[in-house]
C-alpha cells in the first residue's frame, strides 16, 4: 500500500509539473497572438492578459492526452534509471501491479477533467468570446466560410430565409447579416439588411438595417428605407441555431443529455452532440490508455542507447491513436458508426494494445 502511494504521488507531481510546463507555454503564446491580433484596437494589457488567461483552460484540456503520455514516460523512466523498478521487481512486486497507482491516479484525473474542467472550459469559451468581441468592436469569432451561414424560419405566414457571413459560438448573434422574407405562395415580400442580429425570445433585434419591399413596387430600391434598430419575429431558437453548426463543446457536459433530448423532440438531428457527449465520457479511458502506452515502451529497465528511440516510439503510437480517434468521431459525426463505437472504441483498442506488449515483455 505505501509502495502504490508512493507511485501515485510521484505521478502526480510529474503531471502537475508537466501540465504546469504547458500552461505557462500555452499562456505566453497566446498572448503574443492576442497582443499581435488587437494592437490596433484600444485595449490594455491587463484586458489582453485576461483574454489569453480565458483561452489557456481549453487548450490545456484539449492537449490532455499528450500530457497524460509525457506524464507516464517521465516517471517509468525516472523509476528505471533510478533502479527504483528494479528493487520493486526485486522485492517480489511485478511491474504490472506497479502500474496500478498511475492508472488510479490518471483515471481520477479524466473523471476531474470531464465532471469539473469541462463545465469550466465550457464557460470560459464563452467569457473569451464574449470579451474577444467587445475588444474588436463586436466583430465576430467564428467565420462560416465563403458561402455564409443559411438559415430558414417560418410558420403559416410565409418563409424566412436568412443568411450571415458570420456568427458566435452560440449562434445568437449574427454580422452582415441578410433576410429574405417569402408569402405562403413563394412571392418574394422584402429584403431586409442588417450589419448586425441578435436573437432574442421570439424577435431578431437587427441594427443599422436597410428594408427593400418586394411585393408592390418594379424599382425596390426606389422604396427602400433604413432603420437604425428593427425588429423581425422569429420562430428560431438558440438550441435549433446551435445545431445547426454550433460546437458541442460550448455546452457543458451536464447539460448536454438534457440539451440532445430538446434537440430530438423538436425533429433536429443530435448525432454530433451525441458523439462529443460519449467521446468525454470515454476520455478517463483514453488517459488511461495514454499511460498504458508509455508505460509498454518506458517500464523496462533502459539501458544503452535505446531510451530516446523508445520514448519515440511511444510518442508516435500516442499520436496515430490519438488520429484514429478523431478519425473515428468524424466518422461518427457523419453516421457512418454509432456514437458509442465512434467514441468508445479507440480507447479500448489501444488499452488492448498496450496490455497485450506489457504482458509480452513482462511475462514472456
Amino acid at each position: 500500500m505505501i509502495l502504490h502511494q508512493y507511485f501515485a504521488k510521484r505521478f502526480l507531481k510529474t503531471f502537475l509539473g508537466i501540465a504546469g510546463i504547458f500552461f505557462l507555454i500555452i499562456l505566453f503564446v497566446d498572448l503574443v497572438d492576442q497582443l499581435r491580433r488587437f494592437s490596433s484596437a484600444d485595449a490594455g494589457f491587463t484586458d489582453i492578459l485576461v483574454l489569453s488567461l480565458l483561452n489557456v483552460p481549453e487548450a490545456v484540456y484539449r492537449i490532455m492526452p499528450l500530457i497524460i503520455i509525457l506524464s507516464s514516460i517521465a516517471l517509468f523512466l525516472s523509476l528505471a534509471r533510478s533502479s527504483e523498478m528494479v528493487v520493486t521487481r526485486a522485492s517480489g512486486r511485478s511491474a504490472l501491479k506497479a502500474l496500478i497507482a498511475p492508472l488510479v491516479v490518471a483515471l481520477g484525473i479524466g473523471v476531474i477533467c470531464v465532471a469539473v474542467f469541462n463545465p469550466i472550459v465550457a464557460a470560459t469559451s464563452k467569457q473569451s468570446e464574449a470579451r474577444g468581441d467587445a475588444l474588436r468592436g463586436n466583430d465576430s469569432v467564428l467565420s462560416i466560410g465563403s458561402s455564409g451561414l443559411w438559415l430558414r424560419q417560418g410558420n403559416a405566414d410565409g418563409q424566412t430565409v436568412i443568411r450571415a457571413e458570420s456568427a458566435n459560438l452560440d449562434g445568437t448573434a449574427l454580422r452582415d447579416v441578410t433576410f429574405l422574407t417569402f408569402l405562403p405562395d413563394g412571392t418574394p415580400l422584402r429584403r431586409v439588411e442588417a450589419r448586425t442580429a441578435a436573437l432574442l425570445p421570439g424577435v431578431w433585434s437587427l441594427t443599422d438595417a436597410k428594408i427593400w419591399p418586394l411585393s408592390d413596387t418594379a424599382i425596390p430600391e426606389a422604396a427602400a428605407s433604413t432603420s437604425g434598430a428593427l425588429s423581425i419575429a422569429s420562430t428560431l431558437t438558440a438550441d435549433q441555431i446551435r445545431d445547426s453548426f454550433g460546437t458541442p463543446s460550448s455546452i457543458p457536459i451536464w447539460e448536454l443529455p438534457a440539451f440532445i433530448d430538446r434537440l430530438r423532440a423538436a425533429g433536429f438531428s443530435a448525432q454530433r452532440h451525441l458523439v462529443w457527449f460519449h467521446t468525454e465520457l470515454a476520455l478517463p479511458i483514453f488517459l488511461l490508455s495514454m499511460v498504458l502506452i508509455g508505460a509498454s515502451f518506458t517500464l523496462r529497465h533502459q539501458r544503452g542507447g535505446r531510451t530516446g528511440l523508445m520514448v519515440l516510439f511511444a510518442v508516435i503510437l500516442a499520436f496515430i491513436i490519438y488520429f484514429i480517434r478523431n478519425f473515428a468521431l468524424v466518422l461518427g459525426e457523419n453516421g457512418q458508426l454509432p456514437a458509442v463505437l465512434a467514441a468508445w472504441a479507440p480507447p479500448l483498442a489501444a488499452i488492448g494494445l498496450s496490455l497485450g506488449a506489457l504482458l509480452h515483455s513482462e511475462d514472456g
